[in-house]
């Protein structure tokens, strides 16, 4: 990775991963070459804009269905700007006082998450992270102070792997946290799939190339191997409307939200 583009370091004239997906929710936390980026990809694949909507739902779907399994704990790595339906709300209206450490390693998203959370107490921890790195997370002081590993975990990476490339080795840094996970936690995962439209995926391929992270998509296969040592809830790995729907689809047909995901129960 160039040391410009390097995360932790802030630079305004470089997109930044997490600030465009602000601006595909129609957030305002982004900056001119934020949105210029972003313009870019929108231009070929206007649904994006939706598909990032769908991701967030889906993301607030499966943190309810974990927590109606009895998941009171929620480590949530590369967590992005904070907005609406955030993990520790949507956990809050199934279970009492869920308990949820955000990483991320953008200043930008750190500022925010801990200016925007602080009102929600202890409940919520906000810690400096890499995904690359996850045995320091997992070794970090607050995540050890926050989650207890004797108890299941939901352990969140939603859209998120994409931006790790095979030199990071994906496979590897699932099996650490897998290893950590007791029995009966739970891997959430998205993952942006080159099985979509080639255009969109082309154009997102080469923005993505002068942002903070690389896009690297993937196939179906490669990402259910992702999942490897948790089994597969139904339905398994689905484009994301398609994950236990609760209301009518935004996109149809569900491809067109370039984006599978699945979540896994370690056993």
């Amino acid at each position: 990775m160039d040391k410009d583009h390097e995360p932790g370091i802030f630079d305004p004239k470089v997109p930044s991963v997490a600030r465009l997906y602000d601006y595909y929710l129609g957030g305002k936390d982004n900056f001119a070459s934020d949105r210029e980026a972003a313009e870019r990809v929108l231009a070929v694949a206007p649904e994006v804009r939706t598909a990032a909507r769908e991701n967030r739902a889906f993301l607030g779907r499966a943190v309810r269905f974990l927590a109606a399994s009895g998941v009171t704990q929620f480590l949530d790595v590369g967590t992005g700007l904070p907005t609406q339906g955030n993990v520790h709300e949507v956990a809050a209206t199934v279970v009492d006082r869920p308990q949820v450490v955000y990483v991320d390693n953008d200043p930008v998203v750190l500022n925010h998450a801990r200016a925007l959370l602080a009102r929600s107490g202890d409940a919520t921890t906000v810690v400096e992270g890499d995904l690359r790195r996850p045995q320091e997370i997992l070794g970090h002081p607050d995540v050890v102070k926050a989650i207890d590993f004797d108890r299941p975990v939901g352990l969140l990476l939603v859209a998120i792997m994409h931006f790790i490339a095979e030199e990071d080795d994906p496979a590897g840094i699932l099996q650490t946290f897998r290893d950590a996970l007791p029995p009966g936690s739970f891997l959430v995962l998205s993952h942006g799939t080159r099985e979509a439209r080639q255009e969109a995926v082309a154009t997102g391929t080469q923005v993505y190339r002068s942002a903070t992270a690389p896009l690297v998509l993937r196939t179906r296969p490669e990402i259910e191997g992702l999942f490897e040592g948790f089994d597969l809830v139904e339905p398994g790995v689905v484009w994301l409307p398609e994950w236990r729907p609760d209301e009518a689809y935004l996109l149809e047909p569900p491809e067109r939200s370039l984006i599978l995901c699945g979540v896994g129960r370690k056993a």
